[in-house]
């Protein structure tokens, strides 16, 4: 199974991926902004450097002008000889003052090692020029004579000409240390330009990086659970929504997928309790309208019935009497006999009609359940056409309903009837009852015929049986079912099919116990009268 990586985490590398983008940004601008800084520097500390080394080769030229007027017998120029040697030593002292104060620089254009070893040449050669002219200076008996002072210029021209050579060596060193840092800032903006594209570009990357991602794991999840809820809100509840993130999203997906599936349980189901109203719905106004029918049948019909009765036995006691000896008055009695038990089932019948559209107010009173469907128990098991088939009662705490005790009786026994009439010679038949929540189950099971899923459908129907002609009326859950119902109960049937044995339960109100059971008599007879 695929680690899970939960969005923090996810956030926590983009935020790395952009921290990485913007160092590396970071990163190549300063380096441009540095190169280019310590270039400037090293221009500008050799910026200065340059007017004093040509102030200094200015110097030196002169000396050595002076130095060849000397030489022709000038000797007015002697003196500016000496004096252009002092200038030229201030100027040495400046250019050396220069070069200190960037002694400590460590980059290629400001290195000055050469330049400072020059300096120092030069400087040893103005020390013995002017070495050479005190000694002229301190001696008195030659310092009047042209031939003393020619000959201290003629000691001081090679020094000269050295020194020329010094001073004009200041600028080539300058001038190559250029021609090298062309070479060198070539390679080095060359360097920066691939550093700073392979930069930009490692950015860029970055950044289409963090878009992909966010795209796959916050936008995209966002909007397939907006498409999702939406399909959802709609009533498609088949909808699923499908997320590979393994965080946060896919378990609200998974969530989401969960509820998804319990609202088309729950659909689903309200679906199949609403057909079953519906039916039911259906079922009592049938009922109902049977009912009425049946009230007016009935009283219509029983008159006639009594009469043809009554005819009957009239003429079967009087059958001697018309016919004494007759071979046919056997026959004759046979059949008034039939007349007489067809008219009293037929009577018998209209009254089943009349108990089943029999309204009007019940009373009841508070009953264990369990004692009145013993009581019904022990009364079939003295019916000869049951002998042989059990009825066990599942053994529990008794359930107290608010029932009227005699029509509950007429519920069990037909339902155990009809359970017994449908199992074999040594089939059982169980009775349990329990309490749920605030209402009382009573269940009959029998591992008889069972049913199929139309039988199931119209078996509360007026009139509907599965017996032979003759063997019912099919008004025995039809009276059971209003009965059921009158008492503010439901009654389902149930059966995995043909063989498979049947179900029934009656669900019915618990009795209320106390100062609750007090106020609803009181409510259900403001009369008074007792339950």
């Amino acid at each position: 199974m695929a680690r899970r990586r939960a969005i923090r985490e996810k956030l926590l590398l983009g935020a790395l991926l952009l921290g990485v983008m913007v160092t590396v940004l970071w990163a190549s601008g300063f380096l441009g902004i540095y190169s280019y800084r310590w270039l400037v520097r090293d221009l500008s500390c050799r910026a200065a450097e340059l007017p004093l080394a040509s102030e200094l080769g200015e110097c030196v030229g002169m000396l050595r002008l002076a130095h060849a007027r000397a030489l022709a017998a000038d000797e007015a120029e002697e003196e500016s000889f000496l004096s252009g040697l002092r200038a030229t030593e201030a100027a040495l002292e400046a250019y050396r003052q220069e070069l200190a104060a960037f002694e400590l620089d460590d980059t290629r254009l400001a290195d000055r090692t050469r330049e400072a070893g020059t300096a120092q040449r030069i400087s040893d050669c103005l020390a013995t020029i002017d070495s050479i002219a005190r000694q002229h200076a301190a001696d008195p008996a030659e310092a009047d004579l042209p031939s003393a002072s020619r000959g201290m210029l003629l000691a001081v021209g090679p020094h000269l000409e050295a020194l020329a050579a010094l001073s004009a060596e200041l600028p080539s060193f300058l001038q190559q240390r250029l021609h090298d840092l062309s070479s060198d800032v070539r390679t080095r903006y060359r360097t920066l330009i691939i550093t700073t594209w392979a930069a930009a570009l490692t950015a860029i990357g970055l950044l289409a990086a963090i878009g992909v991602l966010t795209y796959r794991w916050v936008f995209r999840p966002l909007r397939l659970l907006g498409h999702g809820s939406r399909r959802v809100a709609s009533g498609d509840f088949a909808y699923r929504i499908q997320l590979d993130t393994r965080d946060e999203m896919a378990e609200l997906a998974d969530a989401f997928n969960d509820m998804t599936e319990r609202f088309q349980e729950i659909r689903d189901d309200l679906d199949r309790q609403v057909q079953e109203r519906t039916r039911e719905v259906i079922r009592g106004e049938q009922l109902a309208s049977v009912g009425f029918l049946a009230a007016g049948v009935a009283h219509e019909i029983n008159n006639p019935l009594a009469s043809i009765a009554m005819c009957a036995e009239s003429l079967e006691s009087r059958i001697e009497e018309l016919a004494p000896g007759a071979a046919d008055a056997e026959v004759a009695r046979r059949y008034l006999s039939l007349i007489q038990s067809e008219a009293f089932r037929c009577k018998g019948i209209t009254e089943k009609l009349l108990d089943f559209s029999r309204l009007g107010e019940v009373r009841r009173q508070a009953t264990a359940l369990m004692g009145l469907v013993a009581d019904v128990v022990e009364m079939l098991r003295h019916v000869g056409r049951f002998a042989g088939r059990s009825i066990e009662i599942e053994e529990g705490a008794d359930v107290l309903v608010m029932v009227n005790p005699q029509e509950i009786k007429q519920v069990v026994l037909n339902l155990l009837v009809n359970a017994l009439d449908s199992i074999d010679e040594k089939g059982k038949v169980r009775v349990a009852a329990k309490r749920s929540g605030g209402e009382a189950v009573l269940t009959f099971t029998d591992d008889g015929c069972g049913m199929t899923e139309e039988v199931r459908e119209h078996l509360f129907e007026p009139f509907f049986t599965r017996r032979k002609t003759g063997q019912g009326t099919g008004l025995g859950l039809s009276i059971v079912h209003r009965i059921v119902t009158d008492h503010g109960g439901r009654i389902q049937a149930a059966s995995d099919g043909p063989g498979a044995g049947s179900t029934f339960r009656v669900v019915l109100p618990l009795a209320q116990v106390g100062a609750e059971a007090a106020t609803a008599r009181a409510a259900a007879d403001p009369g008074g009268r007792a339950a």
